[in-house]
């Protein structure tokens, strides 16, 4: 455990988004009374990412805006697709990690039953099999959700593997929409 801050979550939060606003984090540190490192480390990733995706979203905006009309409503259908498309993915993932819980405890009540000693009969043969495939079952449905936490775990460590840069000089390039005559 590190040392405890000097300043507020609330404080720490205005610091963010002046950041994010292009404030010098040298002239925020002194402010507050805290390394220009701390702040780096807190904010620098986050805040290139979130400017990252304000730069991909006017970029998109603009784009979506030269398209003719028509166009444009075929691109909002398209997207909006896409965005149901995900949140079905995200219930189907959790409905799966449900469903797979579900199966492996029925599949462990029915080892549960069986003869500890190995099987012994035919009978014993087809619960196994019944076991195994109650297992199997179980280990499918759980596949979206686990394939959605490993997507999320490369992501985190992905981000985790950024250094922070020297100096935060990131600007949003905005350009003015072209009227259309579409």
């Amino acid at each position: 455990m590190g040392r405890k801050s000097p300043i507020t979550e609330k404080q720490w939060e205005q610091i963010g988004k002046r950041v994010l606003a292009g404030e010098s984090i040298r002239a925020l540190s002194r402010e507050y009374g805290v390394s220009d490192a701390g702040i780096r480390k807190r904010f620098s990733v986050r805040t290139k990412e979130i400017k990252d995706v304000a730069n991909q979203l006017v970029a998109a905006e603009i784009a979506y805006q030269n398209l003719p009309h028509s166009s444009q409503r075929s691109a909002r259908t398209l997207a909006d697709t896409l965005l149901a498309i995900q949140e079905n993915m995200t219930s189907a993932a959790l409905f799966g990690a449900a469903s797979a819980n579900q199966l492996q405890g029925i599949a462990h009540k029915m080892v549960q039953k069986l003869n500890q000693s190995g099987p012994e009969s035919e009978e014993d043969m087809e619960a196994l099999k019944r076991v195994a495939y109650v297992t199997r079952a179980s280990n499918e449905a759980a596949q979206i959700p686990l394939d959605m936490l490993k997507g999320s775990k490369d992501k985190v460590e992905e981000l985790n593997r950024v250094e922070a840069p020297e100096q935060m000089n990131w600007t949003i390039n905005a350009v003015p929409a072209v009227a259309n005559a579409g």
